[in-house]
């Protein structure tokens, strides 16, 4: 039973600048750890499937919580439990900020994790409290904000790092999302629960939906040694087929899911999620790939950039990647969402296949970076758009959060396969892998990418469908 509520009070832009600002924040929280990875692989003594590891523990912790956090959301009220879900990533960043080696560090990581549930209870906030076309500028504003926030963190991460240390680089994005957390507190209002008759949550389709993503991940992780281990890639093949077979029953029989798979079956909806997997998927292997190949020394084939350096140089793709998300917008309304992922995909492909075949110099990464994160934004703030506005008001927080949950699968995937070929082509008591191995990574990347334009086709031309 749904009931009929009173108007939600609208909301002025100082409360919108407070969800903007912990945008930031935990944007820049995010993204502290790809340029500094080289630097965190030396400190910590880590291998390139470790490092891969590291990166993508984050993005996997979050597909775990964003559905649950925008179903909670929608039944619950989106203020009450954004709120919690900050002091989890709070006490996440603070583990981070004191870990003194790399299972604390991949606690504190699993914690931080809680934060990609932040957008979609950010959208239902403005949906509840702002009119439809407000609504719609502002979840554009929080998402560009989010990827601003991700460019500040690119930037200033390595400069702390080796400036202080690598506990500050942690510390002082958790300070400002603490600070930003306590402003939308008090100066956003109590959204009214959408729903009287939740029953609770969908904790054994969770637990499948963990051992799903559990065992894909650690069979990514294990990928160069598998084919010498026939028997372990066939367990890990048979527990995987299990666990999604399994979730899919519970959820097709559960009287509260917690991923609606007739939801999912909607061509709105399944289609933005197998587009946003593919993309980032090659999006995520820019992403881990060209801090590593800037890292290597001058006196191989490489550039022997500093985290520092690295973090300047991946600047002009983070500007590019805030720019993307207005700009998408504007598109959209003018041309459709499939014109804007059609073309973001293009650049995504051209820009990868383009690194693959010319990175000897500094300025094709950067050039090839700032297009892959330029397409990038375009295609993921046009589908996030596109699927928020396809659902009912009160679906927002879990329609949003299958995109988003998609997102960070896809850079997960991405991550781990990177860092599964770089280690495979490490030669034996080497820490400088092949050069093949960049190639590979982007022709495969590139390859992802470009099948997706047979989805595209299928896209209604309007934001909605």
């Amino acid at each position: 039973m749904i009931e009929t509520l009173a108007p939600a009070a609208r909301i002025g832009k100082p409360a919108v600048a407070a969800l903007g600002m912990l945008a930031v924040a935990t944007g820049a929280l995010e993204s502290v750890v790809a340029p500094t990875l080289p630097l965190l692989q030396r400190e910590l003594d880590m291998n390139p499937a470790q490092g891969a590891l590291l990166s993508v523990v984050l993005l996997v912790t979050g597909a775990l919580i964003t559905p649950v956090a925008g179903t909670f959301g929608d039944r619950y009220g989106g203020k009450r439990v954004l709120i919690r879900l900050m002091a989890v990533v709070s006490a996440g960043g603070l583990v981070s900020a004191l870990a003194p080696n790399l299972p604390v560090l991949l606690l504190g990581q699993i914690l931080q994790g809680a934060m990609v549930g932040a957008l979609p209870l950010s959208f239902i906030l403005v949906r509840e409290h702002l009119p439809a076309d407000a609504a719609k500028v502002a979840i554009g504003v929080v998402s560009g904000l989010f990827v601003g926030g991700g460019m500040a963190g690119t930037l200033a991460a390595g400069p702390v790092a080796e400036g202080l240390s690598r506990h500050w680089m942690f510390a002082l994005p958790t300070i400002a999302v603490i600070m930003a957390t306590a402003l939308v507190n008090r100066l956003m209002p109590h959204d009214a629960p959408g729903r009287t008759d939740a029953t609770g949550i969908d904790w054994p389709g969770l637990a499948l939906l963990s051992g799903s993503l559990a065992t894909l991940m650690l069979g990514l992780a294990l990928a160069p040694d598998l084919a010498s281990r026939p028997l372990v890639l066939g367990a890990l093949v048979v527990v995987l087929a299990a666990s999604v077979t399994g979730w899919i029953a519970v959820e097709r029989r559960a009287t509260e899911p917690m991923i609606d798979l007739r939801m999912l079956a909607r061509p709105a909806i399944w289609q933005p999620c197998v587009l946003t997997f593919a993309i980032c998927v090659g999006t995520s292997v820019a992403v881990y790939l060209v801090p590593q190949l800037l890292a290597v020394p001058a006196g191989e084939y490489g550039f022997g950039a500093s985290a520092t350096e690295i973090g300047f140089l991946l600047l002009p793709g983070a500007v590019a990647a805030t720019l993307a998300g207005p700009l998408s917008g504007v598109w959209v309304r003018r041309s459709g969402s499939r014109a804007v992922v059609t073309a973001g995909i293009v650049i995504l492909a051209l820009g990868l296949i383009g690194l693959a075949a010319l990175h000897t110099e500094v300025w094709h990464l950067v050039g090839g970076k700032a297009m892959i994160a330029l397409a990038n934004g375009l295609c993921v703030t046009a589908l996030v758009t596109s699927i928020a506005t396809a659902v009912d008001r009160r679906d927002t927080g879990i329609a949003t959060s299958l995109v988003l949950v998609t997102r960070v699968l896809g850079y997960a995937v991405g991550a781990q396969l990177s860092g599964a070929i770089l280690t495979a082509a490490t030669p034996f008591g080497s820490d400088i892998p092949a050069e093949s191995a960049f190639v590979t990574g982007f022709v495969i990347a590139g390859s992802v990418t470009a099948l997706s334009l047979f989805v595209v086709r299928s896209m209604n031309k309007g934001v909605t469908q």
